[in-house]
């Protein structure tokens, strides 16, 4: 088998461009990878054009070869584009893999651990940033079976929030926390803003509540300032969706500060390459929750993964709140129920793509 077109649409929201690449075969398979990049939808749609001689005419059961070819051999250090790239690329040769098998992908990649996975909602609280409207928003969370939901309370916060921010933020936590309980955990994103100082003071404050991790405390890939953080507090601590492949995971292993780390397939080179990851992180006793602020294909590619994961510890989900209508971008999508995704049963992804919809919504 050979790949011999390929072809890009982009399916548009208010806040993320979900890019499709569908590659074609010569046994009339085709398959599909979706990513998510922000401000550089354009540019990855034109690096394939220029990157193409490294996965059309190629066999798509060779990721590996794929792999080096798209990161090694070009000259250039791949960044946030390549691994992006590679990860529309890689995404859609998994499913021409399961098609051609006849299996879903999981069962690809060493089988199945999990027989669900939980999920977690992020997107939700698109609200005023007032402690009424934001337990409002918590309890349609919980009264929709999530057991989990991420939010940043911070505002604008850089290095240091001024008092009434940092107790305005404390109180939206507080207005979640009374809706959650102990029937959802939080997760407080922090998008690595934060000098260490005042991250650890945000943790001091809230440690007294259901909460599942901090994330992003520190600037990503600031390792020194992770540490300075990780040494004052007892809240895990969770990174990683701004770390490009395997390498830049590397410095994180051996310091002991993580506790989750959080790869995105779609920033990371794909499904394998996380997998790596993932892999490397049991190892030093670390969960792995996939960052995934994706469509239909990469939430369906980080579902897979995570119920191959022995370390898997549940998965981020955005389109039951935030775009919905992203769902009609193909038929086969795994809905949230209760709390959990269920297990695919079809080939590959299992997912019809509707182009005529994303076309019709660029």
């Amino acid at each position: 088998m050979k790949t011999t077109a390929f072809r890009t649409l982009v399916l548009g929201t208010p806040w993320r461009n979900l890019t499709y690449c569908v590659i074609e075969t010569d046994e009339g398979i085709s398959g599909v990878g979706e990513a998510r990049v922000l401000g550089k939808t354009h540019t990855v749609t034109e690096y394939l054009k220029d990157a193409q001689r490294h996965f059309i005419g190629h066999d798509p059961f060779n990721i590996e070869a794929l792999y080096r070819r798209m990161t090694l051999l070009d000259f250039g250090k791949p960044g946030e584009v390549v691994y992006t790239g590679l990860a529309l690329v890689e995404l859609a040769c998994w499913d021409i893999i399961g098609k051609a098998t006849k299996q879903p992908v999981y069962r690809l990649l060493g089988g199945q651990v999990k027989d669900r996975i939980p999920a977690y909602a992020n997107g939700w609280y698109t609200v005023e940033r007032s402690p009424e409207q934001f337990a409002a928003a918590a309890r349609r969370v919980v009264e929709r079976g999530y057991r989990g939901m991420k939010f940043d309370p911070f505002g604008n916060g850089d290095m240091e929030l001024e008092r009434p921010e940092f107790y305005r933020s404390l109180d939206l936590i507080e207005a979640v926390a009374s809706v959650a309980g102990t029937r959802a955990q939080m997760m407080i994103e922090m998008h690595g803003r934060f000098a260490p100082h005042q991250a650890r003071e945000i943790a001091r404050h809230i440690e007294k509540y259901n909460v599942a991790w901090v994330e992003e405390p520190c600037r990503p890939g600031d390792i020194p300032a992770m540490g300075r953080m990780r040494n004052h507090t007892s809240l895990p601590i969770a990174t990683g969706e701004r770390l490009y492949g395997a390498m830049e995971f590397r410095e994180l292993w051996a310091t002991g500060y993580v506790d989750i780390v959080q790869p995105d397939i779609t920033q990371c080179g794909g499904i394998l390459e996380t997998k790596k990851i993932a892999s490397t992180a049991e190892t030093h006793s670390v969960m792995v929750a996939p960052h995934n602020v994706g469509g239909i294909i990469s939430t369906m590619a980080a579902l897979h993964l995570s119920l191959t994961l022995r370390n898997a510890k549940v998965l981020e989900h955005f389109n039951d709140f935030a775009d919905p209508h992203v769902k009609k971008a193909g038929s086969g999508y795994p809905e949230v129920v209760d709390g959990w995704f269920p297990v695919p049963t079809k080939p590959g992804w299992g997912i019809e793509l509707d182009e005529e919809f994303i076309k019709a919504n660029p």
